[in-house]
Parts: structure tokens; sequence; C-alpha cells
């Protein structure tokens, strides 16, 4: 057997959902003619490689799957002789075959070698872009790949970020019943804590429904408690009269509701500004809260970008006006949500949620809302996107940097060049 090759398994489905390797005078190792009608649909999850495949093999036509390895005694290794899901395998394609493979029922795979029916320098470049350490390995093939090309790749990335990201939406909405507002409730709620607490953010509104919050949305002052009672900041012994308020008022609805508050430690302040502690941002919710507490039936009337800046553009109690954390004094100063971060909620959660409400609803209205949402908000500035910059592109609008940081996430830096229309062009 020779050595192994440089590339790896993916590099071979890449060939074969491609056809790129010399498809006259197709043989399996046995002599037997092989003609190709379709490759399949390739499969990522588990399972053979390929499904539903179309092909010839001498005389018999088949309609199967096709599974993929460098060496064929590789079906061996991955116990796949033992495993049913595999006996519908029709063909088992690889670099070089070295052993036979078999069904369960003992009876043998016909297999096809790719070893020298490809092209080298497919291979060499191949390598070049996994091999790249730059955050964007085609960085160096960039500008010779079509503005037609990544115009169209940039448009499927957007609509693939929204997939991703409603599919957890869709999971949490299964599991509560279809209750959307609770469930963007607990969105919102983890994307007031950004990135560094948003799961405390999330065990809060997780351990306080939104239909108790509802029920004392006339009183800023109850909602505060709730809020703070339930993130743990009311465990400890507090000066100003404001913060004991609040304190007696969440001992009652705590008894109430019969409320397990989670602990302190779990926020963070370290290297956060001020305006972004997560107290202040849990007042801000509060207000939030205080406004409304049907929040997605309003997210649904807004008729633009404008209609939303105004529903979050909330006014905190007066405490909060003169303090960042209880029991210490600081500059009064308003402390609304600054429009950056606005925007941030659209595109993180308003977005997402009008998405999927219209696949599910079979709502055109609200799925086109969210793709104007997009386009209208600015372009994110991110180191992501000044990678992005630096090869010539200029984003015009979130739309555009949502869908470069999906293509830079789930593309570049898992190296997955072969799966990406770029990668492909550049191949090519």
């Amino acid at each position: 057997m020779s050595r192994n090759p440089p590339f790896k398994e993916e590099f071979l489905h890449y060939l074969w959902r491609m056809k790129k390797f010399a498809l006259n005078d197709l043989q399996t190792t046995k002599g037997e003619p092989v003609t190709l009608y379709d490759t399949g649909a390739y499969n990522t999850d588990g399972g053979p490689d390929f499904t539903d495949a179309r092909l010839q093999i001498g005389d018999t036509k088949w309609a199967g799957n096709v599974e993929i390895h460098l060496f064929s005694h590789d079906w061996q290794l991955h116990q796949h002789q033992h495993d049913k899901a595999y006996d519908s395998v029709v063909l088992h394609v690889v670099y070089e075959e070295n052993a036979p493979a078999f069904r369960s029922t003992g009876e043998p795979i016909p297999c096809l070698e790719l070893k020298g029916r490809f092209d080298e320098q497919l291979a060499k470049k191949y390598l070049q872009l996994i091999e790249n350490e730059d955050n964007i390995p085609c960085s160096p093939h960039f500008s010779a790949v079509s503005e037609l090309t990544k115009t169209a790749w940039i448009e499927r990335l957007m609509i693939e970020r929204l997939e991703r990201k409603s599919a957890d939406i869709a999971a949490q909405l299964d599991h509560k019943n279809g209750d959307w507002e609770e469930i963007f409730y607990r969105s919102l709620a983890a994307n007031f804590g950004a990135r560094i607490n948003a799961e405390p953010f999330r065990r809060v509104a997780r351990t306080l429904p939104q239909k108790i919050l509802a029920k004392h949305g006339d009183n800023l002052t109850q909602l505060e408690a709730l809020l703070f009672g339930q993130a743990g900041f009311l465990t400890e012994k507090l000066s100003d009269n404001y913060p004991k308020e609040l304190q007696k008022e969440y001992s009652f609805l705590q008894k109430k509701y019969q409320l397990n508050p989670i602990a302190k430690h779990n926020w963070q302040f370290l290297r956060l500004r001020p305006a972004n502690f997560p107290t202040i941002r849990i007042a801000q919710f509060a207000a939030l809260t205080h406004r409304s507490n049907r929040l997605f039936s309003h997210v649904l009337d807004a008729a633009g970008i404008k209609d939303i800046e105004a529903l979050f553009d909330v006014e905190m109690s007066e405490y909060w006006q003169s303090h960042y954390v209880f029991d210490k004094d600081s500059k009064h100063i308003k402390k609304s949500l600054g429009k950056k971060t606005i925007h941030l909620i659209i595109i993180n959660t308003i977005v997402p949620f009008l998405f999927l409400y219209g696949k599910i609803r079979d709502d055109e209205s609200a799925t086109k809302k969210a793709m104007t949402f997009m386009e209208a908000l600015p372009p994110e500035n991110n180191k992501i996107i000044r990678d992005w910059q630096t090869l010539g592109i200029t984003p015009e609008s979130a739309y555009h940097t949502q869908a470069l940081i999906q293509l830079k996430n789930e593309y570049c830096s898992p190296k997955k060049c072969l799966q990406c229309a770029i990668g492909h062009a550049i191949l090519k």
C-alpha cells in the first residue's frame, strides 16, 4: 500500500460532489464498468457520506448511498460492517483499495478507486488553502474570485446564519409549547447580558417566567425587586433606602411565587464599562418590561427600525440615574440603551425571531421585515469585519456583516474551504 496522501477524506468528498475526476472508463476494482448519473446528496450528519445516488454498475442500475474513505480498510476500522445503516451503500469510493468492504449481511460492496483520476494541481491548491495560517485562508487568491460569486455566496450565507440562529429558538418553542412571548423574553434577557453575562441573565429569565413579571408590569419597583432579587443582588446587607425597599418587596414576592434566586457571584463586572454593568442592564430590562409585557407583539407591529429604537428607549428608575451599583453614589446621568446596543439586540434577537415566525406561520411579511431590518442597520465594526475589509470588501449594512461573520466562523476558521463557494471558485 502507498503512503497516506497529503489530503484529508473531505477532499475526496469534494471530488465526488463536484465530479472533479475523470468520468470516462470508470470501473470498479473488479473491472465492472460504472456509469455515474447523480452523486447524491451530501450528508454531513451520521450515516453514509452521500445519499440517494444514481449510478449503474455493469448491467444493473442502482439508487442508494455512497460511502467515501481514503483507504478501503477504513470501512472495517469504522465498524461499518456491523452497522445496518450502511447496508444501503451501493458503492464504496476510496483513494486506494487495500481491503474488501462488506455489508452486515456479508455481501461485498463494489469499490471505485479515485487514485490517478484527478488533477494533482487541484490537490496542491487544496493544501495551500487549508495549510494557510492567515485568518482568511484564501486571502492570497480572494481578489481573483468574481464579484458575482462573492455576492451570491454572501446572500446565501445571510440566510444560513438566520437559519442557524433560529434553530435554537425553534427548539425552545417546542419545549414551551409555542409560547412566543416567553421564549422571546428569555432570548432578549440573554441579549441584555451581552456575551459576558448572557448565561446568568438567561438563568434569571428561566427561573422567573414572563407571566410573573406581567402581573407586576405596572409597578417598576416590584419589577426591579423580582429581577434583582432573582439575580442574587438582594441577599446581602444594603444601606440605601431604595435597595432596602427592593429587599422587602422581593422577600414577599419570593415566598408568593416560591422563587429560588441564582448566586450573585455568577455576574461579571470586571473589564466592563460602568454603563454595561449587569446592575444597569437589569434595571434597563426592568424598565423595558414596565413599558410592555408583550414585547414580541410590539416587535411584530413595528414598521421599521425607528419603531424598535423607540420601544427600547426606556427610562430607568430614579435611583439608577445616580448609581451604577447599590449603595455607591455616582454622577447623575441618564443611562439609556445606546443605539449600538439596540442594533445588536435587533440583529441577535429580533431579526431571528421575525425570520422564524415568518417561516413557521407562513407569514411572508415577517420574513421580509427581518431582511429589511438587516439591510437598514449600519454595518458592524469588529475584528472579523476588519479582516474582510483588508481584502477589499466594504460591507454596506448589517446584512452583509452578518454574512461575513458566518463565512469566517463556519467556513474560514474550521477550514471548510471545499464547502465554500469562494473556495470552490479558487479551486476551479
